[in-house]
């Protein structure tokens, strides 16, 4: 597949590629939401408005909204104003937010950190963040922190690959902001030289037939089989710059250490040198003999 690209001087959008190859996301979800993150600032236009000029029809629409809900790219708020009067505001974003970090945003403060809840005593609840539930295998007081050692393109592989299993292992589906979290430790295997493969296999072998919380079965499974970390090797010396090299050649050469000419010039230094030695013990061959 060939592929030719020319990066926009103006008018164009920062979208990550989470967003065009998301798992869960439908073409219409993601055309949505790039439609509505390329407007202008200036251009205060409802979400219904820009799947009309989009060409979305009103089920397609539907749809596609909740999708985009769910994932936490879309926000939406019902406000009472003045004179009892409702209004509804709307946020989308080219990164998955909470809703927490979506009021925030909003209303122009920090989000706050979030805290785990305390459930109410006989109440079934939902398993919350940073908590291991039953089958988890291993239970941890407190989730791992995220490394941050990890280079960006390894994290948005790692991403991918837990996108992927995701699509195709339904005990293990993780919404968008699941993934976006598990990233950075799935790029740490990968960093320690994993392979995708390895990494699938890790999450996915001996599942239990059911899986309360994915996200969480998923993070124990990336923090307890994390692979050692390789033994150190010494790095690779970076090469020389390039030099133009200082015989009557005028070639641009790349020395091994601190060389001024090129191989040929040095070659042909060596044989004129030679040559000019065998030339001087010709000379003096016969009057060695003389003194002799």
């Amino acid at each position: 597949m060939l592929r030719h690209v020319i990066a926009p001087e103006r008018f164009f959008t920062q979208v990550p590629n989470e967003i065009i190859r998301h798992p869960r996301l439908s073409a219409p979800a993601v055309r949505l939401l790039l439609w509505e993150l390329s407007l202008p600032d200036s251009v205060d236009q409802p979400l219904w408005d820009t799947a009309k000029d989009a060409g979305i029809k009103k089920g397609a629409f539907t749809r596609a909204k909740r999708e985009l809900k769910a994932e936490g790219y879309f926000h939406d708020w019902k406000l009472q104003i003045e004179r009892g009067k409702w209004i509804t505001k709307q946020m989308v974003s080219n990164v998955v937010l909470s809703p927490e970090e979506a009021l925030a945003l909003r209303d122009g403060t920090q989000p706050a950190a979030p805290t785990a809840p305390e459930p109410a005593a006989g109440e079934p609840t939902d398993p919350s963040v940073g908590r291991y539930p039953t089958n988890t295998e291993g239970k941890k007081e407190n989730p791992p922190s995220q490394p941050s050692h990890v280079p960006a393109p390894l994290i948005e592989r790692g991403g991918l690959i837990l996108a992927s299993v995701s699509h195709k292992e339904r005990r293990l589906r993780l919404n968008g902001r699941d993934i976006q979290q598990l990233a950075a430790l799935a790029g740490e295997w990968l960093l320690r030289g994993a392979t995708a493969k390895d990494l699938r296999e890790a999450l996915t072998d001996g599942l239990p037939d059911r899986v309360h919380s994915p996200a969480a079965l998923t993070r124990n499974r990336l923090t307890r089989k994390m692979p050692e970390i390789p033994p150190f090797t010494a790095p690779v010396t970076a090469p020389q710059p390039l030099r133009t090299c200082a015989g009557n050649c005028d070639r641009v050469f790349r020395p091994v250490a601190d060389e001024t000419t090129c191989r040929d010039c040095r070659q042909g230094d060596a044989q004129a040198a030679h040559a000019q030695n065998r030339s001087r013990s010709h000379a003096q061959g016969p009057l060695q003999a003389r003194w002799a």
